[in-house]
């Protein structure tokens, strides 16, 4: 079946009426799909690149490579973090909690570098510095800023824009999803300070040649308690997302 469609003449030559097919949209311009969000991983990854694996790399290039001593190497390393937490207060009145963290562990770890010569204070050395990283998320996260979410976040968007944008928005207007995310940081730092007093304990109370190796089954058991029991809080916070986005 053929409709016309007739248009008002302008005068001599105006077109004549043009059939058009019912129903067909033939001729019409068709809007353009959006395509699919591409995967911005490098982005979402970006503030732990900067805030802490910037840090560590320049602190291993300065102590390993340079040969500069363990307090030097620290203090060096020191400068981004310093450098990154000042901007964000100069520049919108707000604390980089990753980067000021990644300057309390060197700032700690300039001041126990002096504990020399005891092996048992070599060891609890270690578990100092991680404590002040467990003390740290924990208090992030009762402040309502914790500092996991930075780990988490590239994890559940995976990078996606939509699911970037849903992350935002239950951020901002979900008080579940907040209480997830809170619960996840929370987990993390009292499971570190537990690795922490049993490394310390370990130190004091058996051989160091047993502590030369249990204490990194410690760090790693604590590594792997922590993300089954993060998970509990992890899963439900990646299902809220996806059905955001959708």
């Amino acid at each position: 079946m053929l409709i016309t469609t007739t248009s008002r003449s302008e005068g001599p030559g105006s077109a004549s009426p043009q059939p058009t097919a019912a129903g067909s949209g033939a001729g019409a311009p068709q809007p353009a799909r959006p395509g699919p969000a591409r995967p911005d991983m490098a982005t979402a990854l970006r503030p732990l690149l900067i805030d802490v694996a910037a840090p560590l790399a320049a602190y291993f290039v300065l102590h390993n490579a340079a040969g500069l001593s363990v307090w030097v190497s620290l203090a060096l390393s020191s400068i981004i973090p310093a450098v990154r937490a000042v901007a964000g207060i100069a520049a919108d009145r707000t604390l980089n909690l990753l980067a000021a963290l990644m300057l309390a562990v060197n700032v700690a770890g300039v001041a126990v570098s002096f504990w020399t010569g005891d092996p048992r204070m070599m060891i609890a050395k270690d578990a100092v510095i991680s404590s002040v990283i467990g003390a740290a998320i924990l208090i992030s996260a009762a402040l309502g800023r914790p500092l996991m979410t930075a780990a988490l976040r590239p994890f559940l968007t995976r990078g996606d824009r939509g699911r970037s944008a849903a992350w935002d928005r239950l951020a901002a207007g979900s008080a579940r999803f907040h209480r997830y995310e809170r619960l996840f940081s929370a987990v993390w730092g009292l499971v570190l300070l537990a690795d922490c007093a049993a490394r310390l304990i370990g130190a004091f109370l058996l051989p160091v040649g047993t502590m030369a190796w249990l204490g990194t089954v410690f760090v790693v058991g604590a590594i792997v308690l922590a993300s089954i029991v993060g998970g509990t809080a992890a899963r439900p916070m990646e299902a809220m997302v996806v059905a955001e986005a959708c």
